[in-house]
């Protein structure tokens, strides 16, 4: 339980799976709705032992303006998937919004009206999530879009400075078994610049100081995106690093609600 702006929120916590990371946090905003959604993917470079804890201050806030927020773990590297955590890892996000779609009867939601906000790898989640389903808006917050990419410059090899051992596998390539070249086949499937056009508005958010996924991933993507037709909106800050996006008092959290009022609200609050 928590309180945001003078607004207590006491989310319903359900499981869409037997592992204890199939689970997921519903924060319904007080009134009648009914409300639209905002599906909340956590980072971690698809490991252990990052969880949905990292999104709670936004899925908060955005209860307390009057958007309901999914806020979902899965599983990871680290967790079991028998060497095939790739596609376990896709699977569990998809069927989050399974069970979203199967408890939005219980509650006032409007799961018409929905957006996918992701953090990291969750970024790359979101993106590859709205290749899967129809949903109204995505945002991607310093995402790893192009896994491609990300192998190739070898993003996340892990920082002693954060308590993590540091790798000598990048995490796309942990991720997906191998590299690009190894695995050709994955990469087409996982990665989201080789999915476009994803056919729905998406907004970019990423800082320039960005020392784990560089501001690089998401210009190119919001490139390749508008060359393929979808509609895509790139939201830099020059003194930004990882983190700040994970803070709704940032004004980078201003400028994804002012994306999600005009895609989920009407243009307004």
């Amino acid at each position: 339980m928590s309180k945001v702006a003078g607004v207590t929120i006491t989310p319903a916590t359900f499981a869409y799976g037997p592992h204890p990371s199939q689970g997921a946090d519903l924060y319904v905003p007080e009134g009648g709705g009914p409300f639209p959604v905002a599906v909340l993917i956590h980072g971690g470079f698809w490991r252990t032992p990052f969880d949905r804890e990292l999104m709670e201050p936004l899925a908060e806030d955005l209860a307390a303006r009057g958007i309901a927020a999914w806020n979902i773990d899965y599983r990871r590297v680290g967790d079991g998937g028998g060497g095939n955590e790739w596609r376990v890892t896709l699977d569990d996000v998809s069927a989050s919004l399974d069970q979203l779609g199967a408890v939005s009867g219980e509650y006032p939601l409007d799961t018409d009206r929905t957006a996918l906000i992701g953090h990291s790898a969750g970024g790359h989640l979101a993106l590859w999530l709205s290749s899967e389903f129809q949903v109204s808006a995505v945002v991607a917050q310093a995402g790893v879009c192009d896994l491609y990419d990300a192998a190739h410059e070898r993003l996340g090899l892990g920082s002693s400075r954060e308590g993590l051992k540091v790798l000598d596998v990048p995490a796309a390539v942990e991720f997906l078994g191998g590299t690009p070249e190894q695995v050709p086949d994955r990469y087409a499937v996982a990665s989201p610049s080789a999915l476009l056009p994803l056919e729905t508005p998406l907004l970019l958010v990423h800082g320039g100081q960005d020392d784990r996924v560089p501001v690089g991933q998401a210009r190119a993507f919001a490139d390749a995106a508008r060359e393929a037709g979808d509609e895509a909106e790139l939201a830099e800050f020059p003194e930004m690093g990882h983190f700040e996006v994970l803070d709704p008092r940032h004004e980078s959290w201003a400028r994804t609600l002012q994306f999600l009022a005009q895609r989920l609200k009407g243009g307004s609050w």
